[in-house]
Protein backbone atom coordinates (compact mmCIF):
# COMPACT_ATOMS: atom_id res chain seq x y z
CA UNK A 1 0.00 0.00 0.00
CA UNK A 2 3.32 2.46 0.12
CA UNK A 3 6.61 3.07 -0.99
CA UNK A 4 9.45 1.16 0.68
CA UNK A 5 12.82 3.43 1.80
CA UNK A 6 14.09 1.50 -1.32
CA UNK A 7 11.33 2.81 -3.29
CA UNK A 8 10.96 6.50 -2.28
CA UNK A 9 14.94 6.56 -3.04
CA UNK A 10 14.26 5.16 -6.55
CA UNK A 11 11.74 7.66 -7.01
CA UNK A 12 13.87 10.66 -6.02
CA UNK A 13 16.68 9.31 -8.19
CA UNK A 14 13.82 11.02 -11.11
CA UNK A 15 14.93 14.19 -9.94
CA UNK A 16 18.55 14.04 -10.96
CA UNK A 17 19.64 15.49 -14.40
CA UNK A 18 22.81 14.77 -16.23
CA UNK A 19 25.78 17.34 -14.90
CA UNK A 20 23.93 18.52 -11.58
CA UNK A 21 26.11 18.78 -8.34
CA UNK A 22 24.20 17.13 -5.50
CA UNK A 23 24.09 16.92 -1.58
CA UNK A 24 22.05 13.91 -0.18
CA UNK A 25 20.90 14.92 3.18
CA UNK A 26 21.52 11.87 6.41
CA UNK A 27 18.62 9.07 6.13
CA UNK A 28 16.70 7.62 3.34
CA UNK A 29 18.24 10.36 1.24
CA UNK A 30 21.39 8.36 0.58
CA UNK A 31 20.06 5.72 -1.09
CA UNK A 32 18.96 7.77 -3.57
CA UNK A 33 22.79 7.03 -4.88
CA UNK A 34 21.67 3.65 -5.40
CA UNK A 35 19.91 4.20 -7.85
CA UNK A 36 21.41 7.19 -9.58
CA UNK A 37 20.49 6.21 -13.86
CA UNK A 38 23.36 4.61 -15.94
CA UNK A 39 22.89 7.29 -19.10
CA UNK A 40 23.48 10.66 -16.61
CA UNK A 41 26.32 11.94 -14.98
CA UNK A 42 25.92 14.14 -11.46
CA UNK A 43 28.87 14.90 -8.56
CA UNK A 44 27.79 14.51 -5.25
CA UNK A 45 28.73 16.80 -2.49
CA UNK A 46 29.13 16.48 1.09
CA UNK A 47 28.87 19.53 4.18
CA UNK A 48 32.50 17.95 5.40
CA UNK A 49 34.42 18.88 2.22
CA UNK A 50 34.05 16.27 -0.42
CA UNK A 51 32.95 16.83 -3.83
CA UNK A 52 32.61 13.17 -6.50
CA UNK A 53 31.48 10.93 -3.85
CA UNK A 54 31.69 7.37 -4.93
CA UNK A 55 29.64 4.16 -3.58
CA UNK A 56 29.34 3.00 0.15
CA UNK A 57 32.20 0.54 0.11
CA UNK A 58 32.38 -3.28 -0.04
CA UNK A 59 33.75 -4.63 3.14
CA UNK A 60 37.58 -4.80 2.16
CA UNK A 61 37.36 -1.58 0.21
CA UNK A 62 36.18 0.60 4.02
CA UNK A 63 38.54 3.73 4.27
CA UNK A 64 37.42 4.63 7.83
CA UNK A 65 39.06 8.13 6.66
CA UNK A 66 36.81 8.48 4.16
CA UNK A 67 33.28 9.31 5.42
CA UNK A 68 30.12 11.49 4.58
CA UNK A 69 28.06 14.21 6.37
CA UNK A 70 26.38 11.53 7.91
CA UNK A 71 29.54 9.70 9.45
CA UNK A 72 28.94 6.71 6.63
CA UNK A 73 32.13 5.31 5.30
CA UNK A 74 31.94 6.29 1.06
CA UNK A 75 34.50 5.63 -1.58
CA UNK A 76 36.15 8.20 -3.68
CA UNK A 77 36.29 8.80 -7.30
CA UNK A 78 39.48 9.05 -9.80
CA UNK A 79 37.57 12.82 -9.73
CA UNK A 80 36.79 13.45 -6.29
CA UNK A 81 38.59 16.57 -4.79
CA UNK A 82 38.78 17.38 -1.31
CA UNK A 83 38.72 20.85 0.57
CA UNK A 84 37.89 22.81 4.29
CA UNK A 85 34.71 22.74 5.39
CA UNK A 86 34.24 26.62 4.78
CA UNK A 87 34.88 25.63 1.10
CA UNK A 88 32.04 23.55 1.44
CA UNK A 89 29.67 26.02 3.04
CA UNK A 90 30.83 28.46 0.52
CA UNK A 91 29.74 26.01 -2.78
CA UNK A 92 26.37 25.62 -0.67
CA UNK A 93 25.64 29.48 0.32
CA UNK A 94 27.08 30.76 -3.15
CA UNK A 95 23.71 29.02 -5.26
CA UNK A 96 26.59 26.47 -6.70
CA UNK A 97 24.45 22.99 -5.33
CA UNK A 98 21.62 22.41 -7.95
CA UNK A 99 19.58 20.08 -5.85
CA UNK A 100 19.24 18.72 -2.12
CA UNK A 101 17.26 15.89 -1.64
CA UNK A 102 16.73 16.20 2.59
CA UNK A 103 14.82 13.76 4.92
CA UNK A 104 11.90 15.64 7.17
CA UNK A 105 10.32 15.21 10.28
CA UNK A 106 7.48 17.52 9.12
CA UNK A 107 6.47 19.87 5.85
CA UNK A 108 4.07 22.56 5.95
CA UNK A 109 1.33 22.88 3.13
CA UNK A 110 3.56 26.46 2.15
CA UNK A 111 6.68 24.43 2.30
CA UNK A 112 8.22 24.99 5.64
CA UNK A 113 10.70 22.32 6.68
CA UNK A 114 11.64 20.94 10.63
CA UNK A 115 14.12 18.38 10.09
CA UNK A 116 16.41 19.37 12.72
CA UNK A 117 15.90 18.90 16.23
CA UNK A 118 12.90 17.57 18.83
CA UNK A 119 12.76 19.62 21.77
CA UNK A 120 13.36 17.73 24.87
CA UNK A 121 15.84 15.31 22.87
CA UNK A 122 19.88 15.53 22.70
CA UNK A 123 20.98 17.56 19.45
CA UNK A 124 24.51 17.32 18.85
CA UNK A 125 23.72 20.24 16.41
CA UNK A 126 22.09 21.42 13.44
CA UNK A 127 24.43 20.06 10.76
CA UNK A 128 23.91 21.73 7.25
CA UNK A 129 20.51 21.55 6.83
CA UNK A 130 19.70 25.13 7.57
CA UNK A 131 22.13 26.25 4.86
CA UNK A 132 21.53 23.61 2.51
CA UNK A 133 17.54 24.92 2.67
CA UNK A 134 18.47 28.15 1.97
CA UNK A 135 21.79 28.19 -0.41
CA UNK A 136 20.60 25.19 -3.23
CA UNK A 137 18.28 25.88 -6.17
CA UNK A 138 16.15 22.99 -5.57
CA UNK A 139 14.99 21.29 -2.51
CA UNK A 140 13.24 18.08 -2.80
CA UNK A 141 12.68 15.97 0.94
CA UNK A 142 11.62 12.38 1.02
CA UNK A 143 10.23 11.01 4.33
CA UNK A 144 7.15 8.65 5.53
CA UNK A 145 3.46 10.34 4.98
CA UNK A 146 2.61 9.62 8.80
CA UNK A 147 4.69 8.90 11.84
CA UNK A 148 4.49 5.66 13.95
CA UNK A 149 1.48 7.07 16.14
CA UNK A 150 0.17 7.31 12.11
CA UNK A 151 -0.26 10.67 12.56
CA UNK A 152 0.36 13.19 9.53
CA UNK A 153 3.97 15.07 8.69
CA UNK A 154 2.60 17.23 5.99
CA UNK A 155 0.31 19.51 8.26
CA UNK A 156 -0.91 22.98 7.91
CA UNK A 157 1.94 24.48 10.14
CA UNK A 158 5.07 22.93 11.56
CA UNK A 159 4.89 22.01 15.21
CA UNK A 160 8.87 21.61 15.35
CA UNK A 161 11.55 24.02 15.23
CA UNK A 162 12.22 24.98 11.52
CA UNK A 163 15.07 24.64 9.42
CA UNK A 164 13.70 26.73 7.02
CA UNK A 165 10.37 28.43 5.48
CA UNK A 166 8.62 28.17 2.16
CA UNK A 167 11.95 26.11 1.27
CA UNK A 168 10.79 22.92 -0.51
CA UNK A 169 9.79 22.70 -3.97
CA UNK A 170 8.86 18.99 -4.14
CA UNK A 171 7.90 15.86 -1.17
CA UNK A 172 8.16 12.41 -2.10
CA UNK A 173 6.52 10.65 1.14
CA UNK A 174 5.57 6.94 1.23
CA UNK A 175 2.19 7.64 -0.21
CA UNK A 176 3.28 9.73 -3.39
CA UNK A 177 4.32 13.10 -4.23
CA UNK A 178 3.60 16.56 -3.41
CA UNK A 179 4.97 19.47 -5.38
CA UNK A 180 5.10 22.97 -3.52
CA UNK A 181 3.49 25.44 -5.95
CA UNK A 182 1.87 29.37 -5.15
CA UNK A 183 -1.53 27.92 -5.09
CA UNK A 184 -0.57 25.56 -2.49
CA UNK A 185 0.40 21.40 -2.13
CA UNK A 186 -0.93 19.78 -5.40
CA UNK A 187 -0.62 15.30 -5.32
CA UNK A 188 0.87 14.52 -8.76
CA UNK A 189 1.54 10.76 -8.22
CA UNK A 190 0.42 8.72 -6.35
CA UNK A 191 2.66 5.15 -5.18
CA UNK A 192 1.35 1.82 -6.39
CA UNK A 193 -1.22 0.13 -4.22
CA UNK A 194 -1.70 4.10 -2.74
CA UNK A 195 -5.70 5.64 -2.78
CA UNK A 196 -6.64 8.74 -2.78
CA UNK A 197 -8.57 7.66 0.36
CA UNK A 198 -5.61 6.45 1.86
CA UNK A 199 -4.04 9.78 1.25
CA UNK A 200 -6.92 11.79 2.52
CA UNK A 201 -6.81 10.28 5.57
CA UNK A 202 -3.21 10.75 6.43
CA UNK A 203 -2.83 13.99 5.44
CA UNK A 204 -3.48 17.03 7.47
CA UNK A 205 -2.37 19.61 5.45
CA UNK A 206 -4.52 21.05 2.31
CA UNK A 207 -3.76 20.08 -1.09
CA UNK A 208 -5.28 19.24 -4.52
CA UNK A 209 -5.12 16.71 -6.71
CA UNK A 210 -3.38 17.33 -10.15
CA UNK A 211 -5.67 16.23 -13.29
CA UNK A 212 -3.08 13.51 -14.48
CA UNK A 213 -3.90 11.39 -11.06
CA UNK A 214 -7.72 12.03 -11.27
CA UNK A 215 -7.90 10.56 -14.61
CA UNK A 216 -5.22 7.68 -13.77
CA UNK A 217 -7.41 7.20 -10.67
CA UNK A 218 -11.02 6.81 -13.18
CA UNK A 219 -9.41 4.72 -16.28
Amino acid sequence: MAWTRDEMARRAAQELEDGFYVNLGIGIPTLVANYIPENIDVTLQSENGMLGMGPFPYDDEVDADLINAGKQTITELRRTSYFSSADSFAMIRGGHIDLSILGAMEVSENGDIANWMIPGKLVKGMGGAMDLVAGVKRVVVIMDHANKAGESKLLKACSLPLTGQACVDRIITTLGVFDVTPDGLVLIELAPGASLELVAGQTEAKYSVSDHVLKHEAA
